[in-house]
């Protein structure tokens, strides 16, 4: 009630003073010409002045007499019509008024049942975290999903095609331990569009593999059951996740649907970092990079981080890694300080000409900081607080690596 409150009262003012206005609508100073009557007078006074003392000869005073009195009779005759005619008509004053107050006091109103939320109450941060943790732990799990999609349409294939899948079913049911059958069957069964019989049987082929099972066929499990599910990240799914970042934790799948969970259930803030970084860690050729793209704009609204904009589609280096660190070991002390070098100089060519992630910044901090330009680094890091003063998140990313480069306390 408050809130009706303070915004019809803001309404209100708002409204009056608009409409006050256009019903008062008199210039208090009168009209333009008005003032033109003053000046003309001036200037016969004037006139007549210059020629008492000679300053203009009697033919030229008069002429100029004339003129200006030919000026003052047009101002004067605009003056009477203006005064006579030139009064708004009441009528449509107060009807102007009227319409001012309606599109502001209902227009305001239309407005925000639209796009507002009546009826409910302010949700200060804490509480909307809360309400995303909530959501996180109570969704619903991954049957309850599928049991409310609609029926999917079957997937056309060849006659000979379906009968070999038939035979592959009837072959994993007689021999469920044959781990290629299972592998095989989840293809054909994926490929068929029969997505909750593919992550069975991925399901399946986790199981024979037990301590051998690598983080893609969590991954891929995952991805089945996301699919399955019309595009919902179950509590089972997340437990698949979260087993293959364990092993890998750089897997993209894997990376790609853990914000896309963290968007589902209340958190597009951590959803559109974990996008953000993995966009500037993948390949233009990565099978998540089309989805991602076609997303992440979205996401970034969402988050709050309206200022983002897409980065060019394209192979541009990333600058060096760890990994690529530890691949030049083997190389001459001179040979691996020149390739880490052209690495950087790429990475800084490329965050000079198109920007980047702050992700990527970070890493040109930590990449000249290995090399032992210090002072380098020092320019880059106090660059890279210009560009991201608005963003918290990104300064933190940049802080770390200030901290860990040595720059910062």
């Amino acid at each position: 009630m408050l809130f009706w409150i303070l915004t019809g009262a803001v309404a209100v003012v708002v409204a009056a003073g608009m409409g006050y206005a256009v019903v008062a609508g008199q210039r208090e100073t009168g009209p333009a010409e008005a003032f033109d009557l003053q000046v003309y007078r001036d200037q016969l006074s004037e006139v007549d002045a210059d020629a008492a003392r000679g300053k203009i000869d009697p033919e030229e005073a008069e002429r100029l007499r004339v003129e200006i009195s030919r000026r003052l009779l047009a101002a004067d005759a605009k003056v009477r019509a203006q005064d006579g005619g030139g009064a708004q008509p009441r009528i449509a004053s107060y009807a102007m008024a009227g319409a001012i107050a309606a599109v502001v006091l209902g227009g305001g109103f239309w407005l925000y049942l639209g796009l507002g939320a009546p009826g409910y109450r302010d949700m200060p941060l804490q509480d909307r975290l809360a309400t995303a943790q909530r959501v996180l732990q109570d969704r619903g799990s991954q049957a309850e999903a599928e049991a409310n999609l609609p029926a999917a349409p079957k997937v056309t294939a060849d006659e000979e095609y379906l009968a070999l899948v038939d035979r592959l079913r009837s072959a994993t049911q007689d021999r469920p331990d044959d781990l290629q059958g299972q592998v095989l069957l989840a293809r054909s069964e994926a490929a068929l569009g029969n997505y909750k019989a593919a992550y069975t049987a991925l399901d399946n082929v986790v199981r024979l593999k037990g301590d051998n099972a690598t983080a893609k066929d969590y991954a891929d499990l995952a991805d089945m059951m996301v699919l399955a599910a019309g595009g919902y990240v179950s509590p089972e799914a997340q437990a698949a996740l979260e087993q293959a970042l364990r092993l890998d934790a750089t897997n993209g799948v894997a990376r790609f649907y853990g914000g896309l969970m963290m968007a589902q259930t209340g958190r597009p803030d951590i959803g559109f970092r974990m996008w953000d970084t993995l966009l500037a860690d993948s390949s233009p050729d990565d099978p998540w990079v089309a989805p991602l793209r076609a997303q992440i704009e979205e996401m970034a609204m969402r988050a709050g981080q309206h200022r983002y904009s897409l980065p060019p589609l394209d192979a541009a280096p990333r600058g060096p890694t760890a990994e690529d660190i530890e691949a030049a070991s083997d190389l001459s002390e001179e040979d691996r300080e020149e390739m880490i070098r052209g690495m950087v100089s790429q990475l800084s060519n490329r965050l000079a000409t198109t920007g980047g992630s702050p992700q990527d910044w970070a890493r040109l901090i930590s990449s000249l900081a290995v090399l032992g330009d210090t002072d380098q680094a020092g320019a880059i890091w106090t660059e890279a607080q210009q560009v991201f003063a608005t963003n918290e998140d990104a300064l933190d990313t940049l802080r770390a690596a200030a901290r860990q480069a040595g720059l910062t306390e």
